[in-house]
Parts: structure tokens; sequence; C-alpha cells
């Protein structure tokens, strides 16, 4: 169908030229991104640029005298055979020869294919003899596919018509073998992508449930019955009309996406990244303030790609019965409505969900008693798409429904495949109108890595893993805890709840508490079993907040944590759920470092409800024992008691509190002896608390935590903890705790030239020198104002939050602006959350005594000042 747009004209073949085409190609791009401004429907505009290109190689073959060879033929492959081209599209072709060309028409085909590069096309192109197609095509299942939508631009048509004829006999590549091949290929591609149709930088073509996969479908289709049209399968019964009017709608929206993605790019690329996604989202009229067209635009992508999904499942589902006759034989009753296709689960009435919405949740039960089920056939599936749409309220509005959901949530199963598949295939959006409003919710931040919906399914298939032995060598308290849990179902409730409310106006964990406790008491659970499922999901943050912005090993800060938490039973609930939440957030979050945060705050905790609140903890009796410990260490290695306890008189009570027996043995075998004059730099040769250790002793230097900040950010580390103390003599004894830029302790070879560098560094005791390194391009894309608050505290100390984009030494100008008031740093805590950097300070004034009113005014104006340049 040819388009009725008028395009730029082309220059003619005597006139054509380098730059004449260029121009050409730059007109006929505004040409384009003019009329889908307009509105002009994209599918006409995918078209035109194919039949202008077509065009124009058609005058440049000419330009060339290729068309004084009858024996060449110029043929359109891939996505440029099929007729649709997007702005940045690849132009594939293919050059067919009976014989291999002779040295002087190679000639003018590589000055041909040299002008298209020239003019910035982005070509594939390929010269073969038929012959050669065919060979190469039966080894390659891409080559076979671009073959069978190939099109003749120009040349040989016999030669053409024995290449089509050659590529459509069966023994080229049987319908069987080819969908076994393109189906393999769609499994390959997804496990790419990790099986994540909802990263929130997607790629539009190859992501999951991206136009890859609807051209599977089309290939498939076009091998096996001779058409790729869409409307083909509604013929051969096997989409509906309502379904193939679904399939081409979602084909459409991502079509246009493309476009606006295409038209805003000097070069090909279909990945939606953030810096692309507010300019897509505008051209496709999408309004609103801030990050709000974004969310519009994303929200609609991700529930268009869910879709493909589940009609790519089910028309694949039955390709594989009528191309491979899997029909799946092996049928055996589960109940009255139910039955088991070989490892699907199947229903007995094609009206059964519409006449007893109730079974929806019943099929789901089985899923769970049943491990042998590894999915949903595709009539059910179908027969569930269509009870969804047709359903007229909420199932949890269906007392039935209600019974046999509390039924489901209580299966210690539940949080493997059946919710997953009730993720899935919408059946928690129909379930109740909390979870329909978070589906396809985007978090616009680096920090999420997925849709709030997919984040919550991965938070609960995580917690499921803890009753895996597998999982036991990564989470290995987790894995202690789950299992002895009394109400695993609360968690699982507490899970499905805890962020909910994300996309609301107001606090989410607060907002969403109260949905929890509602929708508890409304299925039946007891006012104690809502009111902990409500707590769990209002301070789902609170145990990773404590660990990574609070300091830990402050007596009052577990004290404090403790009193919120109130019982073991508490603790062990909100130890997983935390653990989950944190894994399911992006694939690059969880380390050995939160690990070891994690568990040393669960078990201060959990000594602190054993001891008792009212009981304090005797401060100095664990300095006793810590110091016993570490002189046992040391008397192994020769020290006597004297010896040590004499070097000790220098350190201060904190420095015992803050440290373990085996970093105080660590630190007092090289440092005794050592020069005072030359600074000592000990770097862990292996994991310490999940990172490297770096202890730094030498005279105190006012700039020395900056300088340090700023020497581990050049070096591409990052400090996630730092404790700064100072000896009685005038000497500082400062640990650092820091991850390489992956997350994981650095190399020994790599501890061996920090330490170097740092003993270099300090020995010279140099100013600090804050080097400006490149702001990576994702966090480019957000803008954060700075901010400063001071948190409440007991002691001597000020308590110092600092939020601010997290950009390259960001850290040592924060501690530079500390030393610009001679304010000392005794503790830090350094927590980065995507885009934005949330840390945490222990400071005190050149007193040693906590700020006043007035001094921490000033800071907080300074500090934000510094923060926005």
């Amino acid at each position: 169908m040819e388009t009725t747009l008028a395009a730029p004209p082309l220059p003619c073949v005597e006139e054509i030229s380098l730059k004449s085409s260029k121009r050409y190609l730059d007109e006929l791009q505004e040409y384009l991104a003019d009329q889908f401004n307009q509105g002009v429907h994209v599918v006409e505009l995918v078209q035109l640029r194919s039949q202008q290109m077509d065009l124009l190689l058609n005058c440049l073959w000419k330009h060339f005298g290729l068309a004084d060879h009858p024996e060449l033929s110029l043929l359109a492959v891939g996505g440029y055979g099929r007729g649709e081209l997007h702005p940045r599209s690849d132009i594939d072709i293919l050059i067919l020869t009976r014989e291999q060309v002779k040295p002087a028409i190679a000639d003018k085909i590589s000055a041909f294919i040299t002008l298209l590069w020239d003019i910035r096309l982005d070509v594939g192109q390929s010269v073969r003899t038929l012959k050669e197609c065919l060979e190469l095509g039966l080894e390659d299942i891409t080559i076979a596919t671009n073959l069978q939508e190939s099109r003749l631009l120009f040349g040989d048509k016999a030669l053409y018509q024995e290449l089509c004829m050659a590529v459509c006999a069966d023994s080229f590549w049987p319908s069987e073998a080819f969908f076994r091949a393109k189906k393999d290929e769609q499994l390959s591609r997804h496990r790419q992508y990790k099986g994540n149709a909802y990263s929130l930088e997607p790629d539009i073509k190859a992501n999951p449930g991206g136009l890859r996969d609807i051209q599977t479908i089309c290939w498939v289709a076009g091998r096996h019955f001779g058409s790729s049209d869409l409307d083909e399968l509604t013929k051969q019964n096997f989409l509906t009309l309502a379904e193939c009017r679904e399939l081409q709608d979602c084909r459409d929206f991502l079509w246009r996406v493309r476009f606006a993605l295409h038209i805003h790019l000097p070069k090909s690329d279909d990945r939606l990244l953030f810096d692309r996604q507010l300019a897509v989202a505008q051209s496709l009229g999408y309004s609103g303030e801030h990050n709000a067209p974004v969310e519009r635009l994303m929200k609609h992508f991700f529930q268009t790609v869910r879709r493909i999904s589940e009609l790519n499942e089910m028309l694949l589902q039955l390709f594989d019965e009528a191309i491979l006759g899997n029909t799946a034989m092996d049928v055996q009753p589960v109940d009255e409505n139910f039955m088991l296709r070989g490892n699907l689960i199947d229903s007995a009435n094609g009206q059964l969900f519409l006449e007893q919405p109730e079974q929806i949740l019943v099929m789901f039960l089985h899923i769970a008693d049943n491990p042998k089920i590894t999915g949903i056939y595709s009539a059910t599936l179908r027969q569930l798409r269509e009870a969804r749409r047709r359903l007229t309220h909420w199932l949890q509005d269906i007392p039935e429904c209600r019974r046999y959901f509390r039924r489901l949530i209580k299966h210690p199963n539940v949080t493997g495949l059946p919710l997953t598949l009730m993720h899935r295939y919408g059946v928690l959006s129909t379930y109740f109108p909390a979870w329909s409003r978070i589906v396809g919710q985007m978090q616009f931040d680096l920090f999420h890595a997925f849709t709030v919906d997919e984040h919550t399914h991965r938070l609960i298939n995580k917690i499921h893993s803890f009753n895996d032995e597998k999982t036991k060598e990564v989470h290995p308290l987790c894995c202690q805890v789950y299992p002895r849990l009394e109400r695993p179902d609360l968690l699982a409730l507490a899970a499905i709840f805890h962020d909910i409310a994300k996309g609301r106006k107001g606090d989410h964990s607060t907002l969403g508490a109260v949905d929890a406790e509602e929708f508890c008491l409304a299925h039946g659970f007891s006012k104690p079993s809502a009111r902990t499922v409500a707590w769990l999901v209002k301070h789902h943050l609170l145990m990773s907040v404590t660990a990574q912005r609070r300091d830990i090993y402050d007596p009052e800060v577990i004290t404090e944590f403790a009193k919120v938490v109130r019982d073991q039973r508490h603790l062990d609930m909100l130890l997983c759920l935390t653990v989950a939440d944190i894994c399911a957030t992006n694939d690059d979050t969880w380390n050995s470092w939160k690990r070891t945060l994690l568990s040393e705050l669960y078990n201060s905790t959990q000594k602190a409800l054993r001891r008792g609140l009212e009981n304090p903890v005797d401060i100095r009796g664990v300095i006793r024992d810590k110091q016993k410990k570490a002189i046992q260490q040391l008397e192994l290695k020769g020290y006597s008691e004297e010896q040590v306890r004499g070097l000790w008189q220098r350190f201060r009570a904190d420095y015992f509190l803050r440290h373990t027996p085996q970093q105080i043995a660590w630190h007092s075998d090289h440092l005794w002896g050592h020069s005072e004059d030359q600074p000592l730099v000990l770097v862990s040769r292996r994991a310490t608390r999940g990172g490297t250790e770096i202890f730094i002793h030498c005279q105190d230097i006012p700039h020395l935590f900056a300088s340090v900040a700023a020497e581990l950010d050049q070096k591409n580390l990052n400090i996630h903890d730092a404790q700064i103390m100072s000896s009685r003599d005038g000497f500082v004894l400062d640990t650092f705790v820091v991850l390489d830029h992956e997350g994981e302790p650095l190399s020994l070879e790599r501890g061996i030239l920090l330490q170097q560098t740092l003993a270099e560094k300090l020995h010279v005791a140099a100013p600090i020198d804050l080097k400006q390194r490149r702001v990576p391009r994702q966090v480019q894309q957000f803008s954060i104002a700075p901010r400063v608050e001071f948190l409440p505290t007991k002691g001597n100390r000020t308590l110092i939050e600092v939020v601010a984009l997290d950009k390259p030494g960001l850290l040592a100008k924060i501690s530079a602006v500390f030393q610009s008031f001679n304010y000392t740093i005794h503790a830090a805590k350094v927590t980065t959350i995507g885009e934005k950097a949330e840390d945490f300070f222990s400071i005190s004034n050149c007193e040693r005594e906590k700020l006043s009113p007035e001094q921490k005014q000033q800071l907080k104006s300074i500090l934000e000042q510094a923060l926005k340049q």
C-alpha cells in the first residue's frame, strides 16, 4: 500500500552526488519529523521512508552503472524488505548474482556501497551468489529470516524468483525446524535481558515484549502459512479479531515511540535511555510538570510490553501444537473444573472464569499444590484474558474470591510460581485496585531498575528463595531466619503492599500501611495480624536506613531501633523484608558490605532485646572484653600484655568501642615500633565487614579526611564507612571501608598500590586537590536540590545528614566545607541510592562539643550553597 504523502523531490540521476544525496536525506528526515509532529499515522511514515529509500537506491544504482549489468539484482532484506523503515533504521540490502562478480563490476559495487556509507546511511550489505545465499541461509536462521523477507528493488526478476522459490521450499527450512530455531532465538534474546521486560531504560526492539517479539510471531506465521500478515493469523483461527487488533495497536504504539526516539537521535539506537525519555514523551504529546510526561509515557510502554508478552506466549503455545503437533496428549484430571495437559493447567469449561470468577483463584491454588505445573495452557490463558476484561468489579469484592485468596496467601509455595503468574497475567491488578495503579509505574531514578509492580514481584521471589539451599551462601542469615517464621503469610502480604502507594501524594509507607491493614481485615485476618502487616509496610525502610545511614556501633542507635522493633518476631520478618527489598531494587545493589551491616544490626538488636531495653549496655565491660580478646591474639605474635597496654594508653575509649578485637590486634601489631615521623597506612588483604578496610595512623593534619576522600574518588573507589578518631597525643586513627565501582572489595594488587599511594600523599601532607571528574551520562539527567538536616542526639556530637546529587568528588567537597569551619568529623556513613547520595556525618566543633544553633544554621547555609555550584 503506497502512501499519499508528498516527500521532498529526489535529485535526478545526472545530478546525483554525495552532496545532493546528503541534502536529500536531511530534507527527508526533517519532513518525516514534521509530518509525525503533525499527527500523520506512523504506519504511513515508515512506509514512506522505505519507498523513498527505494527511489534513492534505484537512482544510485543507475548512477554507478550497475543497471547496465542485468545479471545483478538489488534486494531489500530484513525490516527494509518488509517496507518498514524508521528514521534511523538500518538499510539492509543484498546484491544477488548468479556467478561471482568480475573485478570491474566489484569496483562499481564497492563505490555504490561506499557512497551509501558516506551519506550517513546505516547500511548492512552483502554480495552473494544464489548458491551462497542458500548455503548460508541453511546455516544461519537470521540469514534465512532475512531472505524470507526479501524484496526486489532492481535487476534480474528471474534470478529473484529462483531465490524466492528456493527459500519457500520445505527443504530449505522446514516449518518445524524454523519454529524451533526462532523460539530458541527469542529465549536467548530474553536471557540477555534476564527475562526482564520492565527495565527502566528498555530497548524498544529487543526487550522482552518489544517489537522483536511481534516479529517472531510474524516470522513463524510467514514460514508456516506463507503470510506474515497478522490478519492471516485471524483467518487461521490463531487469533481472535480482538486479539489481532490488540497486537496491531501494541505494534503501532511501539512504532510511534521508536519513531519519536529516532527523530531525536543522530544515529541508529533503539534504547530508550533516561536522557531521551523526556523528548520522546513530549513528541508523543504527554504533558505535565517535572517527570510526569516521562512517567505517563513509560507506564503506557510497560503496559504495552506486558500485553505483547502475554499474546506472544499464547501464540507460541498454539504454534507449538499446530506446527510441532505437541497437543499434550498426557491429560490428567485435577478436579471437576481443571485438568493437566503435560505440565500446563487447563480448564475443562471455556466459560468457567466468566461463570465462576472465584475459579481463577482455585487455579492458582492448584499451581501452588502441584510442583509439576509450570504454566497455564493457551486456551485457558485466552479465557483468563477475556474474563479479566469482562469483569465488572474487582475480584476482592467477591466473598468466595476473598476466601480462596486467604487460603492461597497461606500456602507455603505462594511466593513462588503462583504469585509470579498472577503478576504476569494481570490477576493481581484484577484482584484489587491498589495493585492496578502500580502496574507499569516507573520510578524515575537510577536506584530502582524496575517498575514498581515488577520490583514487588522480584521482592516476593527473593523471599521465596530464602527457603532454597542454593541461597544460603549469599543470604546465610535470612535462610536461617525465614524457615522459622511463624507466619510467613504476613510477610508475603507485607511484600505485596510495601510499595503499593508509590506514585500517590504523601509518604508511601504510611499510605501503604493503611491499605494493608484494611485489606487484611476485609480478608478475615485478626486485628493483631493486620497490624503486624501494616507495621512491616510502614517500617519497611527502617532497617535499611539504620544500617546504612546511622552509626550502628552507637548503643543509643541500637536502643532506639530496638524500641521500634519491639520483639524478635518483628525483627525476623523485618530482616527478610529488608534484604529482599534491597535485592529486588536492581541487580547490582546487594553486596557483602550491606550483608555485613544488616547482620551486625540484627545481631546487636537481638542482644538488646534479650538483655531488655531497660538494661543499658555495659560499655566498660564491652571494652574490657574486646581488649582481653585482642591481647590473646597479640600474645600469639610474641607481644607481652605490658607492651600492648603501654601502646593502648594513647587511645581513647571510643577506639575500642568501635573496633573489633581482630581490628585492634591488627592495628597494634603494625603500630608497635613504627616511626611516628612516617604515616602508617594499612589496607586489609581480605574483605573486612564486607569491604576493604583502610587504616591510617599519622600526625593530625587539617585536611586529612578531605584529602583521603579526594584521592579515593580519583581512584574510582567508594567510601562506605569511616571512623575518624584521634589519639591522646595528637595522632589520627582513621578507618575507612571502601568498595570498588562494582561494589566489591579491592583485589590484592590494587590494595597494595593504594597503600603506597596514600602513604606518599600523607607523607607530603599536600593540601586537598579537588580534581573534577566527568559526571556520568545517567546522573546528568537528574537535578537534586542539596538538603542538609540535623538529627537529634544526646551526646556531645552533632549528627548531620546531607542529601545531594551523587557527583564525583562530592564527599571531598563536603569534608572540605567541614574543614573550613575547623569542625572535626568523627564518623561518616556514605550511602548512594542511584543518582542520589545520602551521607551521614558525626561532627563536633573546634571545642569538641556539639554545634550551637547558630553554628548549625551557618554550616547548613554554606554547605548547601557549595553543593549547588
